[in-house]
């Protein structure tokens, strides 16, 4: 496989990712991002849970953990332009410290017992000015490395490492919440995060990233391209068949009897997912990026959907860890689309549409799967899930000559850099 066809079909190899991790600059933005990225999945439940054990309301809650979600849809977007515009360094910096000024704001208000209409936008300001330094980190890779098989590893490394970080956020929140403070969790969770933010800022490779030169940008930025909105499409799909299962699951295990054990079955899944993640990377089916995009889904889809069909939590954990190997190579996959289908100068910000994407489906999933079990019970939620993952599929399938290499932000358009696209 030449360099150009490597580069567009995402396949990784074992060297690629030595040679990655080996680069000459890459060491310190690696480390530090990996101490901001580490409690990623940590923050929200850390609110949740402070919030719940502080008002003895789960609703309440719930509904301030989901409103920084949201400012984490949208923060994501804003900061990926910001840092294609701008670079990395003023950004993560600025962002980094107001998000410490509101996680300040919100554990006070929390411990004063506020009301929950100052939480609320207290909690969306924190998901809106999280530090993205997982965009950052992902577009520096292509600064750092030239087209082929390294950068192709570096892109899995990133999918790799956040689902990992997404198995140890929500148990680590659970295990600080039994600390005699009931807020720890946030406040380390945020020192962490603002920590290995500014190190990363800071880094020599980070801030020889200078500001772009001026140009002419759509008011949609990297999502004008068609590309890229296929891209957000199964994205979005991902997304909402995660959001689906993570109801359904712990509905499936309370009413066998076991509640405890959704949290479990869950974790199994994300286990697969990054052991899996790995082998796929390096032998990725189906090549052709346009054709992946949608077979993953609808495999995704279909794997969940057998969920529907165990009557012993063993058997349905056991279907999670097949479902599961899916996850990483998805995320992989869109991170590699990336490289594609975002326009010149807009990789951080396009990074941040597929996560607003993947965050408004799993807001999706979520209240749709919450509905039907109470009302059909989780089996019905599974094969949901697996239907609308079928449908996104097949509309991706559909759009897929879009998936091609993007023209770059200023409108010119871009050289074809690999036969057979389609």
């Amino acid at each position: 496989m030449s360099q150009s066809e490597s580069e567009f079909h995402g396949r990784a190899s074992l060297a690629g990712y030595r040679a990655a991790l080996n680069t000459p600059g890459s060491r310190r933005p690696v480390v530090a991002s990996l101490l901001a990225r580490l409690p990623i999945a940590m923050i929200g439940m850390s609110v949740l849970l402070f919030v719940q054990r502080e008002t003895g309301s789960f609703a309440t809650a719930g509904v301030v953990s989901a409103s920084t979600l949201a400012g984490v849809s949208f923060g994501s977007v804003l900061q990926g332009r910001l840092i294609d515009r701008f670079g990395p360094t003023r950004p993560l910096l600025t962002v980094s410290a107001i998000f410490a000024a509101l996680i300040a704001a919100l554990v006070t208000a929390i411990e004063m017992h506020a009301p929950t209409a100052l939480l609320v936008p207290l909690a969306a300001g924190i998901g809106l000015s999280e530090p993205m330094t997982g965009s950052a980190s992902r577009a520096l890779w292509s600064r750092l490395l030239p087209p082929g098989p390294a950068r192709n590893a570096a892109f899995s490394y990133e999918a790799i490492s956040m689902e990992t970080f997404f198995i140890l956020g929500p148990g680590l929140a659970g295990l600080l919440i039994t600390t005699p403070w009931p807020g720890t969790g946030v406040v380390l969770g945020a020192a962490c995060m603002v920590t290995g933010s500014a190190l990363f800022a800071l880094s020599p490779a980070v801030r020889a990233w200078g500001p772009a030169p001026a140009a002419h940008r759509r008011l949609l930025g990297a999502l004008a391209n068609p590309g890229m909105r296929t891209l957000a499409l199964a994205a979005l799909g991902f997304g909402m068949v995660i959001g689906f299962v993570e109801v359904a699951v712990p509905a499936a295990a309370a009413e066998a009897g076991h509640l405890a054990v959704g949290g479990l079955l869950l974790s199994l899944w994300s286990v697969s997912s990054v052991g899996f993640g790995v082998a796929y990377s390096l032998r990725p089916w189906p090549r052709p990026m346009g054709l992946r995009l949608p077979a993953l889904l609808v495999a995704f889809g279909g794997l969940v959907a057998l969920l529907a069909l165990p009557s012993t939590l063993w058997v349905l954990g056991a279907a999670m860890l097949a479902a599961g190997a899916l996850i990483t190579p998805q995320s992989a996959t869109h991170s590699a689309a990336i490289e594609i289908v975002a326009p010149k100068g807009t990789a951080a910000e396009a990074f941040g549409w597929v996560l607003t994407a993947i965050t408004f489906g799993l807001a999706c999933g979520q209240s749709v799967s919450g509905y039907l079990v109470e009302h059909s019970g989780p089996a019905t939620a599974f094969l949901v899930a697996g239907a609308c993952a079928t449908v996104l599929a097949a509309a991706v399938w559909l759009l897929r000559g879009t998936i091609r290499p993007a023209p770059d932000a200023t409108g010119t358009g871009a050289r074809v850099t690999a036969a057979g696209q389609r």
